[in-house]
């Protein structure tokens, strides 16, 4: 039996104007769970692609169970014993369980004709290794929930007896309990003798679960170690190539005048009577489980969705925001929680984006003002240290970190008085959040309104100048900066459903 059951030697991956990964090199052992972790634009996403056949090297090697392989596309890499959960799940929700499963692969009977017994049969029993006998295999897919659609996703994997699962980000869009599901699922899979190689921004995560970790930086290996021989701050410092003392950079602003008063929102089984205000020069963060309605409540703010009644005050008057486009007018920019989805047009140009939500500022009787867009983007990518060989690179191809800042800019581009941030740290590294903090810090310098969406505790206690916590669409009370009940504690105490007097 070979050593490692994947390994790369020097592999180096160009594209134009960049090199993506450069003489990398990793070494997975067989049943081992291996951490994989880098900033956003290290080569995570290069090194992913070039495992699983996407990309082709123009340099290095690939090994298979110490055989020399060649992937030119991706079926190659799946018949080798490479798999795949992506972070956006490959999901075909109108299709039951068994077809998303089989996914790109034929099991038929001798006729010719899909053999739907054989395959209901082996997808019940990947489900069933899994810990999820309970899927109906018939089902649409849509009508599972994230948590069990990602159990597809994997089951599709140990379907076609991986030896290899890459899990990118697994863990991004899932409710506490749906990871501590997944995380039983990966110490399975390792009990099968089948390697992870597991990638996440969470050092929480990494320490839980991993054997070994590679960090990446710049397309680079770093270095791999034993995660007993690792702390956070050796993580952080392999990552970003200098120490980052304080993950949390808080700076203070003076609380200005109440920007936004909301009075008795409601929305039929959303929102109940949800009353509250935020003032310029501060930080306002709204905490709570998956599902407690504090997305809901910034898209109601934001006209995104209608409500049933309630009033809202922008700086003392009385608006309805009927629409995206009216709230905007009144002065709110909102950074949702999908970046990819309602942030983005990911086919267009990042300097293009810059201007997506202000275009009147970036014209000239009626015509796009390209000199000025030019400039913009140039000052945008350098303030919010955007990493792209030039404003013209599609927004596709960056990293997730610098998607984020591209919404970002966009928005900033609005001058707006009050700044939405829905999870506005998912999915990105330890760098590129401090970034996004300092971005945060400057709006409340500025007297800005900021509020902040986020299922990160650590985050919420970090940023936040006051905090409110919800439950199942209703506030369960409010915590100030500085008083005894500004705790982890206490808010997941509310979150749960205790009233904070």
């Amino acid at each position: 039996m070979a050593d490692y059951v994947v390994e790369l030697k020097n592999v180096t991956k160009r594209f134009p104007g960049v090199i993506a990964m450069h003489n990398m090199h990793i070494q997975i052992r067989p049943g081992e769970i291996h951490g994989l972790i880098g900033e956003n634009g290290a080569g995570k996403s290069t090194l992913i692609k070039v495992l699983t056949g996407v990309h082709i090297p123009e340099e290095g090697e690939i090994f298979v169970d110490g055989q020399k392989v060649s992937f030119s596309n991706p079926v190659h890499a799946r018949e080798a014993g490479i798999a795949c959960v992506y972070q956006e799940l490959n999901i075909v929700p109108m299709l039951p369980v068994v077809d998303n499963v089989f996914m790109g692969r034929k099991v038929t009977k001798s006729s010719g004709l899909l053999d739907y017994p054989r395959m209901h049969k082996e997808a019940h029993e990947a489900l069933t290794l899994l810990g999820h006998p309970e899927v109906d295999t018939h089902i649409e897919c849509g009508k599972l929930g994230m948590g069990l659609q990602q159990m597809v996703e994997i089951a599709k994997a140990v379907s076609v007896k991986a030896k290899l699962l890459i899990m990118d980000e697994p863990t991004s869009s899932l409710g506490e309990q749906e990871v501590k599901q997944l995380m039983l699922t990966v110490r399975k899979l390792k009990a099968e003798g089948i390697a992870i190689l597991f990638v996440s921004h969470k050092l929480e995560e990494l320490f839980e679960l991993c054997d070994r970790v590679t960090v990446m930086r710049d397309g680079e290996h770093i270095l791999t170690e034993d995660m007993s021989n690792m702390t956070n701050d050796k993580l952080i410092q392999a990552m970003v190539g200098r120490s980052l003392e304080n993950q949390f950079p808080k700076e203070f602003g003076t609380r200005g005048e109440c920007m936004l008063e909301v009075k008795n929102l409601n929305e039929l089984g959303v929102l109940k009577n949800v009353s509250f205000k935020a003032y310029g020069g501060e930080i306002l963060a709204f905490a709570g489980l998956v599902g407690a309605g504090r997305t809901e409540t910034m898209r109601a703010l934001f006209g995104a969705d209608k409500i049933d009644s309630g009033e809202i005050y922008i700086q003392g008057k009385k608006v309805k925001n009927g629409s995206p486009g009216q709230a905007i007018r009144n002065g709110i920019a909102f950074l949702t929680e999908d970046r990819k989805g309602q942030g983005l047009v990911l086919s267009e140009s990042i300097k293009m984006n810059l201007i997506l939500a202000n275009m009147k500022k970036f014209t000239r009787r009626f015509l796009l003002d390209h000199g000025k867009i030019a400039e913009n983007s140039q000052d945008m990518i350098g303030t919010l240290r955007i990493k792209t060989p030039s404003a013209d690179e599609i927004t596709a191809q960056l990293s997730g970190g610098n998607q984020q800042k591209v919404v970002i800019g966009k928005w900033i581009n609005c001058d707006a008085k009050i700044y939405i941030f829905d999870e506005p740290t998912r999915g990105i590294d330890v760098g590129a959040k401090v970034e996004v903090y300092n971005v945060m810090n400057k709006l409340v310098k500025e007297g800005k309104c900021v509020i902040m969406v986020s299922s990160e505790l650590p985050e919420v206690l970090g940023m936040a100048d006051r905090v409110i916590v919800m439950r199942e669409g209703e506030i369960m009370g409010e915590l100030e900066r500085g008083s005894d009940q500004f705790n982890q504690e206490d808010i997941m105490r509310a979150a749960w459903g205790g009233r904070i007097a």
